[in-house]
């Protein structure tokens, strides 16, 4: 779609060159619009895939991407007195051959997919619980009890599984009994998806909208990931923070490393299993504040202010939150985003409940990447989880910002970030 877009803005500006007498070269003007229109027409969705029961290609954001790119030309050519290499008369003529010839291609392009495609851009998947259903030719189709995976909300290891299972799928609809519907319907709302569940009425669910497979009415469930291109401002967000970041503290990081080495024997990093987006699991990174022979792999004793597991090395880099800085790694590796939900690890207690004992939304907030930082810790959300409205508290945070993510809001946090890097509640 974008190679179309941008030969139809070719056609509408080297066309009438043969008409118009048109001085200095119009290759010039071609280039910059047709950087413009991408940016523009990228950050407009006009080549998101609508990921429902077909893919849909929109016309109507390329249009407005393209009169914004022609009227940044014309601001060009006014302000800078650009007239004798970009002829207003030129870009006049060339918007409207362009506005016709996009408007002919995506149609051509909507026509071809509907006709040849249909359903094919998108990988589906159906899976299926001790329940039948005629699956479309289109779907892929995974017993769930042969592959051993079942809607257990307690068991991360199972979580996983499903997560694996689906990974690189747009959409997954699940088949199970009546009984079962609920648990599922969990399962999916914190899987990286967009998640249905097959009913043949409608039952409390907490369903978004209703869809359909074979004329059988399926409840949404879970709206999955961001969108294309807001997931990828978050991502060019990330590098562009973490990239010139690891730059900069490289000579710190290596005085660091050194000065942890010194103190205490062991692995200068420490790795830990976490759950990540879509409830998979990851291997976080930390520099190691704590004896070898004292660290505690699953979590589940949490620091306190006289830990006698910390080192000397160590009680200056928690305090200080430095012996987070290798999870900047874990960002340049697409495991975490800058801004996001903290990751836990499995076994976290919440007084002398797990996590997700708590309150089951607990799996709902791996919708996105974790976080270095997050909403939760500007707010003060942070240290040991004594009593479960420690946790009730973050896990209200981290669903408020996935529910409202933006730009401008990850910008924000970085910066109040600055102001809580020592608390408290940091040792």
């Amino acid at each position: 779609m974008l190679l179309l877009d941008l030969v139809a803005i070719a056609i509408g500006l080297l066309f009438p060159t043969a008409f118009l007498n048109v001085k200095g070269s119009v290759s010039a003007v071609l280039v910059v619009a047709c950087f413009i229109y991408s940016v523009i027409a990228f950050n407009s969705g006009a080549f998101s895939l609508r990921s429902g029961a077909q893919a849909m290609i929109d016309t109507g954001a390329a249009v407005r991407s393209l009169f914004l790119t022609y009227g940044a030309l014309f601001l060009i050519s006014y302000f800078l007195r650009l007239d004798r290499d970009m002829s207003r008369l030129l870009l006049a003529v060339a918007m409207a051959g362009d506005l016709v010839l996009l408007v002919v291609f995506r149609q051509l392009v909507s026509l071809y997919v509907e006709t040849r495609l249909r359903n094919k851009l998108l990988l589906q998947v159906l899976i299926c619980d001790g329940a039948s259903v005629t699956v479309p030719p289109e779907f892929r189709v995974i017993d769930a009890r042969e592959q051993g995976i079942r809607p257990d909300m307690r068991d991360p290891a199972m979580l996983d599984r499903f997560a694996q299972t689906i990974q690189g799928h747009d959409r997954v609809i699940v088949a199970c009994q009546p009984e079962a519907r609920a648990n599922w319907a969990m399962m999916l709302k914190g899987a990286d998806v967009r998640g249905e569940i097959v009913v043949g009425e409608i039952d409390m669910f907490g369903a978004l909208r209703l869809s359909k497979v074979s004329k059988v009415p399926t409840l949404v469930v879970a709206v999955g990931p961001l969108s294309l291109r807001r997931a990828m401002a978050k991502r060019a967000f990330d590098l562009a923070c973490c990239t010139p970041a690891l730059i900069l503290l490289l000579p710190a990081l290596g005085i660091i490393a050194l000065a942890i080495k010194l103190d205490s024997p062991g692995p200068i990093l420490f790795r830990q299993r976490r759950v990540g987006r879509g409830n998979k699991f990851f291997h976080i990174l930390k520099f190691r504040s704590m004896r070898v022979e004292q660290t505690d792999a699953t979590g589940a004793k949490s620091a306190s202010r006289d830990d006698d597991r910390i080192t000397r090395v160590g009680y200056i880099l928690r305090r200080t939150s430095i012996d987070e800085l290798p999870q900047l790694f874990n960002v340049l590796l697409g495991h975490m985003s800058i801004v996001g939900p903290r990751p836990h690890a499995l076994g976290s207690l919440a007084g002398e409940q797990l996590f997700w004992d708590v309150d089951e939304r607990y799996w709902h907030r791996h919708t996105l990447k974790p976080g270095i930082t997050g909403l939760a810790q500007v707010r003060g959300y942070r240290g040991a989880t004594v009593h479960t409205e420690d946790l009730t508290n973050r896990l209200q945070a981290d669903l408020e910002y996935i529910a409202n993510w933006s730009f401008w809001r990850d910008l924000a946090i970085v910066f109040m970030t600055l102001r809580v890097i020592v608390h408290r509640n940091t040792y």
